[in-house]
């Protein structure tokens, strides 16, 4: 199954193309919502909490490499912290790899039910997770970018 840039999720009648093609579409709320932010506004936070676009993006390729991957995270605030040397191209090229990575890898896995580590959640509670962290923080995306330039839509 093909990443899509555009378009609603799949309607396929498997639940991984399903499962895939929502966090997908999901994924590319993000990096619309990032491409072409103004710096250094992108990485300006635009609430009291410190939420910024480029750290939205940056902590959910963070969070795809924890589930999918095993990689560590000693600090969840440090992941939605961008760095000076990050940029809004060098954050959402990290964030299309990870997605890329993490598809390939959702693509050789037979059974939803089975974890990718032992003793970890099966693929399908780390894909719904996933889908549930993805919208919550487009969602976010949207009301800064919105907030930034008045950029709104998809």
């Amino acid at each position: 199954m093909a990443h899509r840039d555009s378009g609603p999720p799949s309607t396929a009648p498997d639940e991984k193309s399903v499962l895939l093609g929502f966090l997908n579409y999901l994924r590319d709320a993000i990096t619309a919502k990032v491409s072409g932010a103004p710096e250094p506004q992108a990485r300006t936070a635009g609430v009291p909490s410190g939420t910024n676009l480029l750290g939205l993006a940056k902590h959910l390729a963070h969070v795809e490499r924890y589930y999918f991957f095993g990689d560590r995270i000693t600090s969840l605030r440090r992941t939605m912290r961008p760095t000076t040397k990050d940029t809004v191209e060098s954050i959402l090229t990290d964030y299309r790899q990870t997605i890329t990575r993490a598809n390939e890898l959702v693509e050789s896995c037979p059974d939803l039910t089975r974890p990718l580590r032992a003793g970890g959640p099966s693929l399908r509670w780390i894909l719904v997770h996933l889908i549930e962290e993805t919208a919550r923080h487009a969602g976010h995306a949207d009301i800064l970018r919105e907030h930034l330039d008045g950029t709104t839509g998809r």
